[in-house]
């Protein structure tokens, strides 16, 4: 039994004790890829948050105390164990294992969830679930609390309303332990390593796919569940496409290669960007603008802190950009005036960064009562500004166009400043030349 998830779980029946609540869990459903295939499974973020158990088909019921001589209940529903069906789709844990295994309070079989449940939530005013992601599941939900809604005569209090999750888990899951932070430097390690070999073995000629399959190699070879989101594996022009996946086009002589790749382990996401030439030598405009970004990750960098707002860092990644491209005459007129009418959005247009943890882009909400929000310590963050010159641009001069740099890190808030977690990946350009000087073809071992 890890400890965490045990620590998790008592955070999160503390705060629904304040709410008079209790919450009801599900982990994901398997997602069907085509006719009968499914997607490898990946467990509900809150759900193994609160329980790091990898099987489908659970849910975990949490009941806060809610008499004075009463105590915390944490219920976990599961699949029984069936030999024929393990023989065709995997090993279970069990009901009669569940308890110890996992350090729940009881443990009960998933067919029996919806005749238990009525029971369990006389007494709470309030039950967190989240509805819209199984249509099915929500109509015995509402069964459920229809049928208590309708004992008018029973004694204890019934549920008379249902809460989102988000208020109450997300924003406890913002905050990473000393645990979390252990799985996410491993995760930022092995995504490190993966990064590492990709500088060293693009070449022109060889094609996206093949960079693609040696990040996952990487991954799964050190030790990680595989990659935390699809690859971007973009050469030259293809950077220009934030979200490009298809990675499946020739590296050419004379462009750049922006790779957005990032290991999970333990269903913790790391997320990196680096950028560099695939021949091993920048040519001057590719230099000029990735000294811009470099500029900007940096001051965006320095404005993650306690008690710094969150846009802190977004604000101080634009001003560099917006300058940098001034300075080259890709945008005319003052910095002030650039920054207000937003012509730099041409070049750059997505924020600086988001919340790290589970999901790659996390929970957690970014305005409070209207505001920014404050960082604090605990919170992670990525930073990743960038600069995207489209191939068919004719404002720019044609030196320009079909550039794409983008360069992201992970950044965890300390009570003193910051901690970058992917430090150990090479982004100066100095460096990442000499890195591709040392490299060698994909294939060569």
């Amino acid at each position: 039994m890890n400890p965490m998830y045990r620590e998790h779980r008592r955070r999160a029946l503390e705060a629904l004790r304040g709410r008079a609540a209790a919450a009801l869990i599900p982990t994901a459903n398997h997602k069907i890829r085509n006719f009968d295939a499914e997607y490898r499974f990946r467990p509900d973020s809150d759900f193994w948050w609160l329980t790091g158990f990898r099987e489908p088909d659970s849910v975990l019921l949490l009941l806060p105390a809610t008499q004075p001589d009463a105590r915390d209940r944490s219920v976990l529903f599961l699949r029984e164990k069936k030999r024929d069906e393990e023989i065709w789709s995997g090993r279970r844990l069990g009901v009669a294992a569940a308890k110890e295994t996992l350090g729940v309070d009881e443990a009960f079989p998933i067919g029996e969830l919806w005749t238990k449940l009525p029971d369990l939530l006389k007494g709470y005013r309030r039950v967190v679930y989240r509805s819209a992601l199984d249509e099915a599941r929500d109509r015995q939900f509402q069964q459920v609390l229809a049928k208590l809604r309708m004992q008018t005569r029973i004694a204890e209090a019934v549920p008379l309303e249902v809460l989102d999750p988000a208020p109450i888990l997300h924003e406890l899951r913002l905050f990473k332990s000393p645990a979390e932070l252990a799985t996410m430097r491993r995760a930022a390690a092995i995504t490190a390593e993966a990064h590492t070999e990709a500088v060293r073995r693009a070449r022109p000629g060889v094609n996206e796919r093949e960079i693609d399959a040696l990040l996952q190699y990487e991954f799964l070879r050190h030790g990680a569940n595989g990659p935390a989101y699809t690859n971007i594996v973009a050469g030259g022009r293809n950077a220009c496409i934030l979200h490009y996946v298809e990675n499946d086009q020739p590296l050419r002589d004379g462009d750049l290669l922006l790779i957005d790749a990032g290991a999970e382990v333990d269903c913790y996401a790391c997320d990196v960007t680096r950028t560099f030439p695939i021949n091993g030598r920048f040519t001057r405009e590719q230099r000029a603008l990735y000294d811009v970004v470099l500029a900007a990750q940096l001051a965006a960098i320095a404005a993650v802190g306690p008690k710094l707002a969150f846009t802190a860092a977004h604000e101080a990644a634009l001003r560099v950009l917006t300058a940098g491209l001034i300075e080259h005459g890709l945008l005319k007129g003052s910095l002030d005036n650039a920054l207000k009418n937003e012509t730099y959005k041409r070049f750059y247009m997505h924020r600086t960064g988001h919340w790290l943890g589970l999901d790659v882009h996390d929970c957690g909400a970014y305005v409070v009562d209207g505001a920014p929000r404050v960082l604090e310590p605990g919170m992670v963050v990525t930073v990743e500004p960038g600069l995207y010159v489209a191939e068919d641009d004719d404002t720019v001069e044609p030196r320009w166009r079909g550039i794409g740099i983008r360069i992201e890190d992970d950044v965890l808030v300390t009570p003193t400043g910051n901690e970058v977690l992917t430090r150990a990946i090479a982004k100066d350009p100095v460096e990442l030349e000499r890195l591709r000087e040392r490299g060698q073809p994909v294939g060569a071992r």
